[in-house]
């Protein structure tokens, strides 16, 4: 009976352990990385602080996992309850509102943690062997080595011939008998055979004539193409202060033209735009997606702000403008006027930017001279369908053709842009 009572204890806390362990399983990375990229990526990286922590530092030093699932599962009610915890990240996160993510259940939230620990376990294990293979590639190589020797070694040998072939020649020189009086005047008297055929051809009428013909040919095509080409800056690509990728934002992320230049389809300039477009982006993004270092040219970025990324602060006292190098450029007498070619016309930027789309960096791709205008102009058409302008110049015309009185009032006269642009 002693023993049967004892067994049955025994068989009662080992079932017990088992529950109690069951209930603290560790979760399914596997499954965990599924519903982190889903859910996480636009606020959290595991390794760089973004909108939120770095979640693989900060769940190393918080192991309460029960108190992260509340938290995960609904950090509002945690702070609504004064949490000492949740109060601390709430405040130093500037009060920013976290997701609540109630779809989730205890066993999912357990994936996430898991995926979390194991990737930035595997992230601190690589880091140590990136290192050591950049500090296994310094020095010289064997080959570098045996092939300076050798070139020091042909250098030699080379210097060795080259004494020997003057030492003979010296020698040649001094045995040389020297020439008589009459044969030094002879070999003096004569002029060379180059002066001889300079002063026949000089003699030569057709011969100059012909020379005068080429060269009056030549400098008038080179004056006219250089004049024609003056200001004329096709192709012309600047060094900006940051190389802003084309082809990868409206190429590759077919971001629209006019979100960024924002002017385009309503005033006469398309606009630079400010650096708070690029943040609207570039706030929680610092890296190309194949890159494991943040991107140099979105650091400019941060550093014209006053960003900091760590804390997701501005500093006033750091900002300074970006120094952007003009591509386009026409001369003052020239009024180019965005809106007229984009909103109402509808043209498209490629008509004359160039494929953009295409551009690491943006050049001039058309030379923007008056022929080249011109010519636009003349194979353009107009759609002067459902156009009030338009409509108002038949309406004038109409009234000319009747001999009725018609106002400069009724052919645009008093609009704003005829004197105010």
């Amino acid at each position: 009976m002693i023993l049967k009572q004892f067994s049955r204890q025994v068989i009662l806390i080992a079932g017990l352990a088992i529950c109690g362990l069951t209930a603290y399983a560790q979760g399914d990375a596997s499954k965990g990385e599924a519903i982190f990229k889903a859910k996480c990526t636009a606020c959290h990286k595991l390794d760089q602080r973004v909108i939120g922590p770095a979640l693989g530092p900060a769940l190393e030093t918080e192991t309460d996992d029960k108190w992260l699932t509340k938290w995960i599962q609904n950090n509002q009610a945690l702070i609504a309850a004064k949490d000492p915890k949740a109060l601390k990240v709430y405040n130093e996160y500037n009060q920013a509102s976290m997701t609540v993510f109630g779809d989730l259940s205890d066993g999912d939230v357990a994936n996430v943690i898991a995926y979390i620990r194991t990737e930035y376990k595997k992230t601190k294990e690589a880091a140590p062997a990136a290192g050591a293979a950049v500090v296994q590639e310094t020095g010289p190589s064997n080959i570098v080595v045996f092939g300076l020797i050798g070139v020091i070694i042909i250098a030699f040998i080379v210097i060795l011939v080259l004494n020997k072939v003057i030492s003979t020649l010296e020698k040649l020189v001094a045995n040389r008998p020297a020439l008589a009086p009459e044969e030094v005047a002879v070999a003096e008297e004569g002029p060379s055979k180059g002066v001889l055929l300079a002063k026949m051809l000089v003699k030569n009428k057709k011969f100059v004539f012909f020379v005068c013909i080429c060269g009056t040919i030549f400098f008038a095509s080179w004056g006219w193409v250089t004049l024609w080409n003056t200001n004329v800056h096709t192709g012309y690509q600047p060094v900006q202060p940051i190389k802003f990728p084309h082809d990868l934002h409206a190429g590759v992320m077919k971001i629209d033209c006019q979100y960024c230049h924002s002017g385009a389809y309503k005033s006469k300039n398309a606009t630079i735009p400010s650096l708070n477009i690029c943040m609207n982006c570039h706030k929680t993004i610092d890296r190309l997606s194949t890159s494991k270092t943040p991107s140099s040219e979105i650091a400019k970025i941060y550093d014209a702000l006053g960003y900091d990324p760590a804390t997701s602060k501005y500093d006033s006292t750091k900002m300074h403008p970006i120094q952007w190098v003009r591509v386009h450029n026409l001369p003052d007498l020239a009024y180019f006027n965005h809106s007229q070619h984009v909103k109402v016309q509808g043209l498209k930027c490629q008509t004359c930017h160039g494929p953009v789309e295409t551009m690491k960096e943006v050049y001039q791709y058309s030379p923007v001279t008056m022929k080249w205008c011109i010519q636009c102009h003349k194979r353009t058409e107009i759609n002067i369908k459902g156009n009030a302008y338009y409509e108002k110049m038949e309406q004038v015309h109409e009234l000319i053709r009747k001999g009725g009185k018609v106002t400069e009032a009724m052919m645009g006269g008093i609009e704003c842009g005829k004197c105010h642009y």
